[in-house]
Parts: C-alpha cells; structure tokens; sequence
C-alpha cells in the first residue's frame, strides 16, 4: 500500500490523500486549498496524478476544504464513484453550488473592474487585465451537477466495497452533520487485510446537537487530523459567559459580526442562541442568518434528527422552533442583506465564510469594523493567509473591495465553539485504540501544531507518528 499526500500536510486545508493498493487508486477528500495567493495557486495547478485513473473517492464531509475541488476532478475526466454519507450528499449539492457560484461571480467582478485596462493576454487558466492577473473559474455549475450523478451516499456502522479487495465502513465524526471516519479494509493477493483509518476531522467531545466521535478499536495505518493539536479549548460554559458579555455590551451601542461556516457553526450558534434566550441570558437583540447556504444548511440539519444528541432533540423536538423564533431572522435576499447596514446597533449578523474570505459578511465587516461600538466575534479556525486570521492576530487596517478599513470594532476569538477535537480530545481518541496502529502520519494541521501532535502520539502512546510533507509518497508494507 502506497500513500502520497497532496494536500492538508501541515496545512490545514486542502485535504486529498491517494491510496494506490493493488493495482486500486483512490483518493480519500479532494478539498480545496483556502487562505490567500498560495491556496489559490494550489487549487489552479493541474493534479499531480491522473483524475481519469482515480478508480473511487471516499469523502469524510461535506466541508469545501475537503470536497470542494470534486467538480475539477470530474472535469478532468475522473468518472467513479464518491462515496459519503447521506447527510454530506445534502449538504455538498449546497456548498458546490454556492462555491462554483462565487468563483464566477468574482471573475464577473475583476474582469468589470479591470475593464478600463482591457485583457492583455491570457496565461495558463488566467487571464491578465490591467496589472492584475485574473483567474478563471475552477469549474461551472455543470461540473457540479456530473458530481452529484456520482454521489453514491451510504448509512454510518454498514460495511460496503467499492472494490473486490477494498471493504469500507463510516463512523460518525461529530465535526458536522454527516462527518465520517473512514475505516478502510485493502485485501492483498493472499487475502490479508491491511486496515487504514482516516480521522477526517474529529468533533470535539460534549459539544451540542451532534454525537461524540465514534471509538476505533483497532488499525494498521491511521491518518489523523490535527487542528488544535498544540492547544486546548476553553471550556464551554465559559465560551457561552464571554458569548454573552460581549453580545449584552456591545448590542446597546452597536453590532455584532460573527463570521460563521455556513455548515456546522452557524448550526451550533443558533441553538445556544435560542438556549440562552430561554433562559433570560440575552438581552434586547435580534439575530441574523444572513447567508443563503446556512439558511439552505439550517434546513437540511434539521432533516437528519438521526444524528442529533439527545439534548439536541429535546431542544429542538420541533424543528419549527428554531426557524420560527422571533429573535432569529434567515436572510436570504441579496435586498433584505442590505438593508441590515441600516442597523446601527441591536443586531447579531451570523454570516459566511467562516474565514472572511468571501461571502456577504465581508459586506458586513467593512460597514462595522470602523466602528469602535461594534464587535467582530471569531469563532472557528483561520487558516494562514485569511483575513479572519489577519483580525485575530491584531492587524490594525484591512483592504477591502478596492479601500483600506481602520480596524476600530473590539475582535475577540471564543475557541470554545470550535468543531475540531483539542489536543486532549485527538490524544483519547487514540487512546481508545485496543489496537494501536504500527505507522500514523498527522495532516491537517500547520506546521507546529501537527508536529507537537506527533510528539505526544509518540511520547504517550509509543506510536510511530510522522508529519507529511505536500506531495511525500510513503511506501508501507
């Protein structure tokens, strides 16, 4: 069994790792790479293997970091199967939509700003206009469609093959809805299994609305995430009294940003939203879901009662509840979206992307960032290179839509809501292991935090646990 990797080592986005085994090669995610020129580099670039001899994909979620290059791939002549649950089948129909949506609208847009200066030449898929290089979509709302065709969608705890010597089964994840680890059985010649499991990314434990991820018992060969694997969360009771601090001060005066993924946080925002409402923690504001794709993902979440926790379901027993509430308002009109920049104070606006990197919110950031009565509330990862991270780590002005913003509105990060596993979390996941594997290679994760993962899989649990390069190709026998 051989595994290269060719995205989401030591970088969090962008996960694709191909398994080549028996004259069978699959890819486990084909995400797209996020968080400036670097992460747009990637995802232009051609594949470094050939789409058309990708035999099947197995796809953990329905996260654009994960999935979002699948209509590339299918443009570049890949035609088998995606396998994933049926949760992530809903929720991709949406985010391949809405991603292939924003790579034409923003061309649209950079070739009517560039327009004065005429297009100048084209290079490889861009086109140079004026001084800017623009670059072409990634793939149309057709390549969307073909990908669909090939969704092959499959229950949690049931076995299936892809192939004759390939045998699958799916646990639940707890990152979001639908969200699988993989454990993947690969036959030899003589019948010997190799068994392969793949984190995808992991919940983090007691979290609301969705399970705690599914134990593993045993493997030969594990891909884990590593996120936060240098940190750890702060608790959640906490998260929820610096939640309200900051709402019940800022709203008196002015508003409230928080960019959310439109798929999960957005989800969990909203139920402590309505569970803090009910018991009397919020004061006088009204809550905006201010995205067409959340509105889309709060819709399909609410189909799949299967995979809610308990408390969830009492909560939510009637699902008319929460799309009901006369404190939270779905916005889905490019109209109604701008007439919130008449708010001047009152308002929570829950809007994607999560990392600031395209979406209304940014229309929603550059009417509220100069304010210094407002506040931008970071609840999720920011990868390096995005605005989001930009924000947290104190950056004073921002450019935005061709001007640069003073950065005057109060930015506070509440790590508590985060949908990935702490180190804690990742390290008793392992630890449940009856049978720890004999090689772990740790991605998803920077640089420092995959390395620092590593050492405590190694100190703790004696497992030889190694951090990939982009494009490393291991040899296991």
């Amino acid at each position: 069994m051989n595994i290269t990797f060719h995205g989401a080592a030591q970088s969090v986005t962008g996960s694709c790792h191909l398994v080549e085994a028996n004259g069978c090669r699959f890819l486990i995610d084909c995400g797209m790479a996020q968080g400036g020129h670097e992460a747009d580099e990637h995802n232009e670039n051609a594949f470094a293997f050939d789409a058309a001899s990708i035999d099947f994909v197995l796809l953990t979620h329905a996260h654009i970091d994960h999935s979002g290059l699948l209509p590339k791939l299918t443009a570049r002549g890949f035609r088998g199967p995606i396998y994933c649950t049926s949760a992530t089948r809903d929720l991709l129909d949406v985010l391949l939509k809405d991603s292939a949506h924003i790579q034409q609208m923003e061309y649209e847009r950079d070739i009517k700003r560039q327009k004065s200066g005429g297009l100048r030449h084209q290079r490889g898929n861009n086109y140079k206009a004026g001084n800017k290089e623009i670059q072409l979509p990634l793939y149309s709302l057709a390549h969307v469609a073909l990908v669909m065709e090939q969704i092959r969608s499959k229950p949690y705890d049931a076995t299936f093959s892809p192939q004759a010597n390939v045998q699958v089964c799916m646990r639940d994840a707890g990152h979001i809805l639908g969200s699988a680890i993989l454990e993947i059985w690969l036959a030899d010649e003589h019948g010997e299994a190799t068994k392969l499991v793949a984190s995808g990314d992991l919940g983090q434990p007691g979290r609301v609305i969705l399970r705690d991820p599914t134990p593993i018992d045993e493997a030969d060969v594990l891909l884990i995430e590593s996120t936060y694997g240098d940190r750890l969360h702060k608790d959640l009771g906490s998260t929820l009294d610096e939640l309200v601090e900051v709402v019940n001060r800022t709203a008196p005066h002015g508003n409230i940003v928080i960019p959310a993924f439109a798929v999960g946080r957005t989800q969990e925002l909203l139920y402590h939203f309505l569970q803090l409402a009910q018991q009397g923690r919020l004061g006088n504001v009204e809550i905006f879901v201010d995205s067409p794709m959340a509105v889309a993902a709060t819709e399909i979440t609410l189909k799949h009662f299967e995979v809610f926790d308990e408390e969830a379901k009492q909560l939510l027993g009637s699902a008319a509840k929460l799309m009901e509430s006369t404190r939270i308002h779905f916005i889905s009109d490019v109209e109604d979206s701008i007439k919130l920049n008449r708010i001047k104070c009152g308002a929570v606006i829950i809007s994607a992307s999560g990392m600031c990197d395209a979406g209304r919110v940014l229309h929603h950031l550059r009417n509220n960032l100069g304010n210094p009565d407002c506040a931008v509330i970071i609840c999720g990862f920011q990868t390096a290179g995005s605005l989001g991270r930009r924000l947290v780590d104190g950056v004073k002005q921002v450019r935005m839509f061709g001007e640069e913003i003073d950065v005057r509105a109060s930015v506070h990060t509440l790590g508590g809501f985060s949908a990935h596993a702490d180190q804690k979390a990742l390290l008793d996941w392992v630890g449940a292991f009856k049978k720890k594997p004999h090689k772990t290679f740790v991605v998803h994760g920077e640089a420092e935090p995959a390395r620092i993962l590593a050492s405590e899989l190694n100190a703790k649990w004696g497992m030889d646990a190694v951090v990939p390069e982009e494009g490393a190709r291991f040899v296991l026998q």
